[in-house]
């Protein structure tokens, strides 16, 4: 179990060190040159597998969840209907994060401005509504086993590498000037 929270751990770090170096190249008003095209593009293949896998991990947690607290505890009722809130939410800033990728994909330069103000709003999205939150979390530290965080977490070394290797092709298309740096 320890080794499945220290990976957790490691992974939500690198997410953060993604979506850090997204927030601070989108934050340069300087005009951006072709060379962010690769940076941006990476950035988005590493955004949607990572939040496919949380989005996977957050929806097993709130469905084990319903199966096992009381429908008359309106605290749990209240931080299950929070966290579905926050999913769509985030369901819904990437799928336009991710169109705007796809426009970088066929449209090069000349979406880029497109491509950063849907960054600015999902990442604004991200720092104010993801991560984990007091009554979810409470609820499964409550009720779930070992096994319970091993299945929620839906890790397989397949995702391991995957996860390791889009995070590297990110910080090897930094552009020149842009100061980001991976610290895993």
């Amino acid at each position: 179990m320890k080794e499945l929270m220290e990976h957790i751990q490691s992974e939500r770090r690198r997410l953060r060190e993604v979506r850090q170096a997204l927030s601070s190249a989108v934050s340069q008003s300087s005009p951006k040159s072709e060379s962010y095209v690769p940076f941006y593009i990476a950035i988005g293949d590493y955004l949607e597998a990572a939040m496919d896998r949380l989005d996977t991990q957050d929806v097993r947690m709130g469905d084990m969840l319903r199966s096992r607290v009381s429908k008359a505890d309106q605290d749990a009722q209240t931080a299950l209907t929070e966290l579905d809130e926050r999913l769509a939410g985030n369901q819904a800033h990437l799928k336009r994060f991710l169109e705007a990728r796809d426009c970088l994909k066929t449209k090069g330069s000349d979406a880029i401005k497109k491509f950063e103000a849907a960054s600015r709003a999902y990442t604004d999205y991200i720092t104010s509504n993801m991560g984990h939150h007091g009554g979810s979390t409470s609820l499964a530290r409550q009720h779930f086993s070992e096994d319970d965080w091993v299945y929620m977490a839906n890790i397989s070394e397949q995702d391991i590498a995957r996860e390791r290797d889009l995070f590297n092709v990110v910080f090897a298309n930094v552009p020149e000037g842009l100061s980001v740096q991976a610290a895993s």
